[in-house]
């Protein structure tokens, strides 16, 4: 390890070690991420909802029920970043989208992680599944830093070196997973550092035997004997196996952590072969009902392991599910994956960010409970610091708000009292009590109406919504609450400005962050750093 590295590692220990709660206090923790499930697909979340989760509806009875949860994005690399440090992803470099496969490392250098916050505290730590938050390949010539991959950069990498800046670089002891959505190129495993097969094939839109379901979205280069089908299983394993072989030393008062982002149900739609047609509905539905038993096999696993007392699962999804889930289906056998909220992935509407939550620990936390505590994906990481008794500095998870408080049942402990939303196109919303102002015509997104469509035009720049008597979002009332919409939006610039929503010294955005996006619906646009 290179000086600065060697230093900056002994500040986060120094930092981060100040205050250690006891072996015996601290669990394992598995984080699972799910990709793109929607609120409504979860039973226990949607009980007019036609997809059986009894994996998780039996985690919700044992644990507890969040029902006003939100990732950090609509979208999923935004989402991880929140998830690994504990800060909105619009305060970094990338302001709108996602990334793809092949693009560079987004979380900075220096930056604490939550990997490194456990490791720290004596967790082994081990990220198992999708990434997506990028690493660096060695390249043969230039590369575009943050957009999905043209064919020319997708060929100019070097696939038999090792990877640079990956999770391993980020605080994980371990990684095995592939680099983004399976409709992003390469498509292989990576263990580590290193690809465990060469992508030496091009692989193609293609269609598979059942039902037509199509492979790969996008052309490029995969592992011979590379299968989508097979990648929800391989991870499921590898976590089991991580918990089998961790378990004694557990046991002993030496944790761990488990960071699981699956792929599914993210398209490419690819349930395993034993579980096509298990939902009698879509293949979507069956894919919902694989992860479902995934999330129950990780369950199990640390039950026969003797650990599951003490070990905390937390359950959830990136973001809101995605249109291309074949909703014409969903539909007609009467299962809305958003429930009762408007939108879905991508937008700024509820549909798009409001995720299931669920979170078990049968040693310290009470079964059957449902809160309706305000919660961000961002706040993992202030509750991870706030279960094993770290203190976070200043200059890290600037929008992480600890809801241990809500898990240990304290009422009145509220610590959250507002979130920011974001969209596909980098539209914001805040949410405040029962207000949700958001400063776009449209949905930000996929749904209607789309950001610059002709459905659009015409509509006031500023939507301003009351959850408590409109969730689904149909009664703009900016007009008839200027106060509001003035209040609101004058709170979102300071949040903004000062780099922080958490109490602590301000902070600096990486760049300079637009508040509205620049269309021309939207007038006087403002800036904040």
């Amino acid at each position: 390890m290179n000086r600065p590295l060697l230093a900056l590692a002994s500040l986060f220990s120094l930092v981060i070690g100040a205050v250690s709660a006891p072996a015996a206090d601290k669990p394992n923790i598995i984080f699972i991420l799910c990709d793109d499930l929607g609120s409504g697909d979860v039973k226990c979340f949607n009980p007019e909802g036609k997809i059986a989760t009894p994996h998780m509806d039996r985690l919700a009875k044992e644990g507890v029920k969040f029902t006003d949860a939100h990732s950090g994005s609509s979208v999923c690399t935004p989402t991880r970043y929140g998830v690994m440090t504990g800060r909105y992803a619009w305060r970094s470099k990338l302001q709108s989208g996602v990334l793809g496969g092949l693009s560079p490392r987004l979380v900075e250098q220096g930056r604490l992680t939550v990997a490194n916050l456990l490791k720290e505290q004596g967790y082994s730590t081990h990220c198992v599944g999708k990434w997506h938050l990028g690493m660096d390949w060695v390249r043969k010539g230039e590369v575009a830093e943050l957009n999905i991959e043209s064919a020319d950069q997708v060929n100019n990498v070097d696939y038999t070196k090792p990877i640079t800046n990956g999770p391993t670089s980020v605080g994980f002891d371990t990684y095995f997973g592939i680099s983004a959505s399976l409709d992003m190129v390469p498509y292989c495993f990576i263990e580590n550092d290193h690809v465990t097969a060469n992508p030496t094939e091009t692989m193609k839109l293609e269609m598979n035997a059942a039902g037509g379901r199509k492979s790969f979205t996008r052309e490029g280069p995969g592992a011979p004997g590379f299968r989508g089908e097979d990648v929800l299983p391989a991870l499921t394993e590898r976590a089991k196996k991580i918990i089998a072989e961790k378990a004694a030393a557990a046991a002993k008062g030496s944790p761990f952590f488990i960071y699981l982002p699956l792929n599914s149900p993210h398209t490419p739609i690819l349930p395993s072969e034993k579980w096509v047609g298990k939902s009698g509905i879509s293949l979507y539905a069956d894919f919902v009902m694989e992860t479902d038993d995934a999330i129950g096999q990780v369950m199990r696993a640390t039950e026969e392991a003797g650990i599951g007392q003490d070990t905390l699962i937390i359950v959830t999804s990136d973001n809101g599910c995605s249109p291309s889930a074949d909703y014409p289906k969903l539909a007609a056998a009467g299962h809305n994956p958003s429930a009762i909220y408007r939108g879905h992935k991508a937008d700024i509407f509820d549909g798009g960010h409001r995720v299931p939550f669920i979170v078990r620990w049968p040693a310290k936390v009470r079964g059957g409970q449902t809160s309706t505590q305000l919660v961000c994906l961002t706040d993992f990481m202030a509750t991870a610091a706030d279960i094993v008794g770290a203190k976070l500095p200043d200059n890290a998870a600037e929008d992480s708000f600890s809801f241990l408080p809500a898990l240990l049942g304290e009422s009145g402990q509220t610590t959250r009292k507002s979130v920011i939303h974001h969209s596909i196109n980098g539209s914001f919303a805040l949410r405040e009590g029962d207000w949700k102002l958001e400063l776009c015509a449209g949905s930000g997104g996929w749904s209607d109406p789309r950001p610059g469509s002709p459905g659009e035009k015409g509509l006031p720049d500023t939507q301003l919504y009351h959850l408590k008597d409109d969730i689904a979002e149909k009664n703009n009332l900016q007009s008839s609450e200027p106060a509001v919409v003035t209040k609101m939006t004058a709170e979102l610039e300071k949040i903004i400005a000062d780099g922080r929503s958490t109490p602590g010294a301000a902070q600096k955005n990486a760049v300079d962050v637009l508040v509205r996006k620049p269309t021309p619906a939207a007038k006087g646009k403002k800036k904040a750093k």
